[in-house]
Formats: structure tokens, C-alpha cells, sequence
């Protein structure tokens, strides 16, 4: 066979294996018509240099999206792209200020703008401390009529202009976690928060309970904490996210758990699915090996996070 045909049949062959895999690794169409699904915005981190957003997941319950938690950079166009309504959200939770969990809330907010929603939204976001607002200093910032740097927008804090008001909710690190921060809001979804380590940035992981299915996330987390395996016993999914390899340095250590650690949380709360997420260069590097370290510590399902990914949670 003449080697310039023979090269053409491997160039054939190997782009028809490329989109095989890409068809197989598809995301399934969100949202299901009927029940819970989760769905991913945004699967990776700060920078921009891995085609993925930064932080954000949806709740789909019956075909609609209902909750949101967080809105780093890039999933505001993911929000757009999943079809998500703004008028159908309950709940946006903020789990922490850092900008890959948080910069496109105002983005979302504009759009709102336009979504003609006359209740309230219910936003959550940790308290602060010296070196990082709380919630609401947050929201100040952005939205004050007078100071804000979005102040246009500055009926989402006191209901002019024709905007839904925000009814937020600063989660203390004192706060009871059995609180449903959405009591009074919504019938068939309760969530619930309790602060986690992540440095010395205040951090909130979330528990969201809908239609007898719970679906816990862990947030930016080092670990730590044996108190949130207890949080997220018996999740239906546990949400954790890996950043950073096994042999990560003390400083990265501070704020995010290493592979092994996160099997162990998983295992301890005896997750029954783990979707590992917001991936950096750094943990893709040695993805295999960084993957199998969880699996050597969790015998449970085992799912990676792409960007609009979804899944039904059965």
C-alpha cells in the first residue's frame, strides 16, 4: 500500500476514534422533564487557560432550574447555554468571594433585568472577617444606590426600578446547621449551610435536600473539618473539588484537600456518588493518577465534571 494512503487511513481512523470518544463523553441533555438533576456550569478554576468555567452548578427539579450555586467566571454564559431561567431560580447560594466562585453574579443580576421575576430572590453567602466582606458588605459594594459599583441595579437591594428584591441571608460561622435556608420559600427543596476551611477565606458548604435526594457541596475545602462527613452523610451526590495533586505544597494544602483526602471524606460520609470538580492544570496534569488516588480511598461511583455536564440523579 503506497504510504501516502496508508497515512490517510490512519489520519481517518484515528480522527473517527476522536469523535467517538467525544460522542461517548456527550453530556445528557438537561433538564429532565420530570425529578432532580444536577448539572455542571462550570467544572474548573481561576485561570483561564483549560476552556472551562469557573464554579457554578445547577439544581434542575422538573424541567426547571431552581438553584445555583455559585457563579464564577464564564458561567454566566453556561447559564445561557443550559437554557436556565432566571425567573425560575429559589435560591442562589455564594459560597465564597473569591472570583472564580462569585464574579458573574452581577452579570446574572443584569440579566435578570430582563426576566420580568416579581418575587424575591433568596441569595446566601458566608459572613466575613478581616480580610474578606461578608455577604452583605458584598452586596453593598455592588448594588448600593449611592456607592455601588453596579448601582444602576440598585433595586435588587430596595425594590425600585421594577426589580425583585434580594432577600439575602449572611451565614454566621455560629449558625445552627439544621437552619433551611429556604424556609418559607419553597415546599420540595431545603438546603442548609455550615462554614468550611479554606485558608483563611470564609467558605460555605452547601446541603440541598429535593424530592428525597440530597445533593451536598463541599465548596474550595482542605479537609479538615471531620464535622462536614457528618453534614454530607448519605449524599446522593457529593460535589467535592480537586485543584490541586496528592504531592501539593503546605500553602496549597492550607485551602484545598489533596486527592486522598477527598476519598476519605467521600467514604466517611458515605456518599453514594462522588462528582469531583473545579480542575486546574496542575490536578489534570496527573489526572489518572490523581483519580485513582480518590477511587483507592471510595468505592462509590465515581464522576468528573465537565461544563454543562448533567446528571440525573436517579
Amino acid at each position: 500500500m503506497p504510504v501516502k494512503i496508508y497515512s490517510a487511513i490512519l489520519t481517518s481512523l484515528g480522527a473517527l476514534v476522536m469523535l467517538t470518544q467525544a460522542c461517548a463523553q456527550a453530556p445528557v441533555t438537561c433538564p429532565p422533564a420530570e425529578g432532580v438533576a444536577l448539572q455542571v456550569l462550570g467544572s474548573g478554576g481561576p485561570i483561564a487557560d483549560d476552556a472551562r468555567a469557573s464554579s457554578a452548578y445547577l439544581i434542575w427539579v422538573d424541567g426547571r432550574a431552581r438553584v445555583l450555586i455559585d457563579a464564577g467566571g464564564g458561567s454566566f454564559l453556561r447559564f445561557g447555554e443550559a437554557q436556565a431561567g432566571f425567573s425560575d431560580l429559589d435560591f442562589v447560594g455564594l459560597s465564597h468571594l473569591h472570583a472564580d466562585h462569585s464574579a458573574d453574579f452581577p452579570a446574572l443580576l443584569k440579566s435578570g433585568n430582563f426576566a420580568n421575576r416579581q418575587r424575591s430572590l433568596t441569595v446566601a453567602g458566608p459572613s466575613g472577617s478581616s480580610r474578606f466582606p461578608g455577604l452583605e458588605k458584598y452586596l453593598n459594594a455592588i448594588l448600593d444606590n449611592d456607592d455601588g459599583a453596579y448601582a444602576y441595579l440598585s433595586g435588587y437591594l430596595d425594590g425600585s426600578g421594577g426589580l425583585p428584591t434580594i432577600n439575602s441571608i449572611e451565614v454566621g460561622t455560629d449558625a445552627p446547621q439544621g437552619r433551611n435556608l429556604l424556609q418559607g420559600v419553597s415546599d420540595d427543596i431545603s438546603i442548609h449551610a455550615m462554614h468550611v476551611p479554606h485558608g483563611i477565606v470564609p467558605a460555605l458548604g452547601f446541603r440541598v435536600e429535593a424530592r428525597g435526594k440530597s445533593i451536598v457541596f463541599s465548596s474550595d475545602q482542605n479537609g479538615s473539618n471531620d464535622d462536614f462527613a457528618a453534614f454530607a452523610e448519605d449524599a446522593t451526590v457529593l460535589v467535592m473539588h480537586m485543584p490541586i495533586p496528592e504531592d501539593a505544597g503546605d500553602g496549597a494544602r492550607q485551602l484545598h484537600a489533596v486527592p486522598s483526602r477527598i476519598g476519605e471524606v467521600a467514604a466517611a460520609a458515605d456518599a453514594e456518588t462522588l462528582l469531583l470538580s473545579h480542575f486546574m492544570a496542575r490536578s489534570l496534569s496527573a489526572f489518572e493518577e490523581n483519580q485513582q488516588i480518590v477511587r483507592d480511598g471510595f468505592d462509590g461511583q465515581v464522576l468528573i465534571a465537565e461544563d454543562l455536564f448533567c446528571h440525573p440523579v436517579r
